[in-house]
Parts: C-alpha cells; sequence; structure tokens
C-alpha cells in the first residue's frame, strides 16, 4: 500500500503531504527526467500527461507538471520534473537529484553519446543519494532506462543486449517510441511501481477529466470520510495547469533538513 506521506528524498525519507485548497494527496512522488537533448524526453512527459506526439523539436528549458489522480476513493499526486535546463549546471542537477523520488533516465537508440551521458547520470544518482544517506557504497536508486526512438530501427546504435550487459537487473529498461507509444505503457507501469504508486496512474488506466471537475470529486469524496464504504468510481486524473516548481530555496532547506550535523555539499 503506498505510504501516507509525501516523500520529496528517496524512500523510507518522509516529510509532511503536500496540501491544495481541496485535497490532501495520499502519496505524492517527485519523478526527475535527465537525458541529454534529443532524445525525447518532453514527448514522453507529453504522453504521460496525456497529450499527443509534437514532431517540431523546442529545446527544453525546465518542464514541472503535476498530475493528480482519483484513484478507489484515494488521491494521489505526481510531480515531473524534465531537468534539461540543468545538464550544464552541476549543483542545480545535483539539486534536482537530491529532491528526486523516481529517475527516468533517456537516451535515443540512435545515439550513443546519449547512452553514455545516461550511464554517468546513474553513477551520479547513486553517488549522491548514497551521501545523502551517508551511506559507504552507492545507493541502489528507483530508477528507470528508456531508450527511446525504437520506431528507428535501422538506425539503432545501441542495443538491448549492450544495455543489459552495463546495468544487469538492477534497473529496468524499456525500449520506447514516443512518437508511435511503442513500450511507453511499460515503462509508466514500472515507474508507478517504484513509486508505490496504483497501476492505474498508467495513462491507459483513467480517464483524464478538467481540473474543476476533479476538485470537485475530491471535496464530494472528502464529505464522505465518516463512511466506511470506500469509493468506487472510475479511476481518473487531471493536470494542475498552475503548478510551478517549489523554488530552489525550498528544496536546498529540505535537503539540508536532511544533512545535519554535517554541512551539506550541493557541488
Amino acid at each position: 500500500m503506498a505510504s501516507s506521506k509525501c516523500s520529496a528524498l528517496s524512500p523510507g525519507i518522509t516529510n509532511p503531504p503536500l496540501r491544495t485548497q481541496f485535497f490532501i494527496a495520499q502519496n505524492c512522488q517527485r519523478i526527475v527526467v535527465l537525458g541529454a537533448p534529443k532524445v525525447g524526453k518532453t514527448n514522453i512527459l507529453r504522453r504521460f500527461l496525456g497529450n499527443d506526439f509534437e514532431e517540431h523539436y523546442e529545446p527544453t528549458t525546465e518542464e514541472f507538471h503535476r498530475k493528480l489522480f482519483h484513484i478507489c476513493g484515494e488521491a494521489y499526486q505526481l510531480d515531473l520534473l524534465d531537468a534539461a535546463s540543468e545538464r550544464d549546471f552541476p549543483a542545480k542537477r545535483r539539486l534536482s537529484i537530491l529532491t528526486g523520488d523516481i529517475f527516468l533516465l533517456v537516451f535515443s537508440l540512435d545515439d550513443r553519446d546519449s547512452f553514455n551521458e545516461v550511464c554517468e547520470l546513474l553513477n551520479e544518482i547513486k553517488a549522491a543519494k548514497a551521501k545523502l544517506l551517508k551511506l559507504k557504497h552507492p545507493a541502489r536508486v528507483p530508477a528507470v532506462i528508456c531508450g527511446n526512438k525504437a520506431d528507428l530501427d535501422s538506425q539503432r546504435v545501441v542495443t538491448r543486449s549492450e544495455v543489459t550487459e552495463i546495468f544487469g537487473e538492477d534497473v529496468p529498461f524499456f525500449q520506447t517510441s514516443a512518437k508511435d507509444g511503442t513500450g511507453l505503457e511499460g515503462m509508466f507501469r514500472a515507474l508507478a511501481s517504484l513509486g508505490g504508486l496504483p497501476d492505474e496512474t498508467s495513462p491507459s488506466g483513467h480517464q483524464i477529466i478538467s481540473i474543476l471537475t476533479y476538485q470537485s470529486l475530491c471535496i464530494s469524496q472528502r464529505g464522505r470520510r465518516g463512511s466506511k464504504t470506500r469509493g468506487s468510481g472510475a479511476p481518473c486524473a487531471a493536470v494542475d495547469p498552475l503548478a510551478r516548481r517549489p523554488s530552489f530555496t525550498s528544496d536546498l532547506r529540505l535537503v539540508l533538513k536532511h544533512n545535519k550535523p554535517e554541512k551539506c555539499q550541493i557541488q
């Protein structure tokens, strides 16, 4: 069962639930998406949010999304941070890593350099989490590796066997295509599993509703909290149009809180 607290650092480290004016989420998770430019991170997130593939490429500065779920009478919150703009800013990227719960590392199957970058990123995440938790060895982190652009099979330069040889069974690996949808459902389910979220958080498992409808649903459910009957409505979700990434000051304060008495080194 999902935790009743909102984790912003790693499994087992929790902080008070994030609140909105109309509900308290049962389980809050932050997915941090990392990878080289032009590998399809933005379109993968578009698919998760219920949007169509966008052919035209525009460099992502920073994208923060919040998707709110109502499943079996419970509310869940999933924050998605595409940290593309932090590629050349190690201190900012490290802060995003330290405040991430789950990691989606994306490379393009037709670009070996992007695969090498994912390998480096995973090692960086393990080292950062180990230092945060004061472990003597690299931490095992909740991460999924995605080899995108599987639709360009004739241009593939990275094979599944090569990925498996490097990562073994430690990290789930999926070959996907944000363009035609190949492999995305399995990847989204793996992310949900790592975060202790229901399978219905995968795009095919729920219907998209407006934020106003979602708000009304949660208020109605809250009014029935005294009842012993568990909510039975169809799984649904809404994208919060007003969601903004917490300030770097807030994130830094959260990290420092879990690094006393030692001084936290972000760089």
